[in-house]
């Protein structure tokens, strides 16, 4: 784990996972947007897209933050500050080297890219060294995945759901999961930034404020 329970170092992750649905992009291109380009690890994202959006999701991301965004690749080895967005109609996988995996393997929870899949196959990889957010979205789809990544040692954060468009997501998660915190898209954000400039709170601060279970 980035920190001891006890305290000493800050905790430091190896990367930051995130997924959504309906209303996601307005809260995490406030989430991204204060986040430096010298940002630390990289950030994997899942939303549900249409099967049409052919790169124009991670193309507005892209104008929005200062954080340099790529649709992910199947193999890509990632890499310190860049956002790595799933494209559409492909389940987007963290390998156990990190890289990432692209599957058109049948969907889950009526979802491809599922926000399952890509938050269970970080949490295998990275463990206790992981950030798991969820957004805003109109189904239950990452709350099987916060679970793993919770049993595994990781951070959960979810949106608030009375900030959130589509509030049946971040609910579904805070129902199901042990959640770490429950913040706004803009709490989210400076929390990630105090982060990535080793300034975020001990680890055994973070696992005692658990909003839900």
């Amino acid at each position: 784990m980035g920190s001891s329970a006890g305290g000493g170092a800050p905790f430091r992750p190896r990367a930051i996972v995130i997924g959504g649905s309906a209303g996601a992009m307005d809260a995490l291109t406030i989430l991204l947007a204060p986040l430096p380009p010298e940002t630390p690890w990289p950030i994997v994202v899942a939303t549900h897209l249409h099967k049409s959006d052919d790169g124009l999701f991670a193309e507005n991301l892209s104008v929005a933050i200062a954080l340099t965004v790529r649709e992910a690749e199947d193999k890509l080895a990632v890499a310190p500050g860049i956002v790595y967005v799933a494209p559409a109609n492909y389940h987007l996988l963290i390998e156990w080297d990190g890289s990432l995996a692209l599957s058109i393997d049948a969907r889950e929870r009526w979802a491809r890219p599922s926000l399952d899949v890509l938050f269970e196959s970080a949490a295998r990889t990275w463990a206790s060294d992981l950030v798991a957010v969820i957004l805003s979205g109109a189904s239950s789809d990452g709350a099987e995945g916060m679970k793993v990544v919770a049993g595994r040692g990781g951070v959960c954060l979810a949106q608030s759901p009375e900030t959130a468009t589509s509030e049946l997501m971040p609910q579904a998660a805070i129902a199901a999961a042990r959640i770490t915190r429950v913040m706004t898209p803009q709490e989210i954000g400076a929390w990630l930034v105090d982060l990535a400039v080793g300034c975020t709170p001990e680890m055994n601060e973070l696992a005692g404020e658990q909003e839900a279970h």
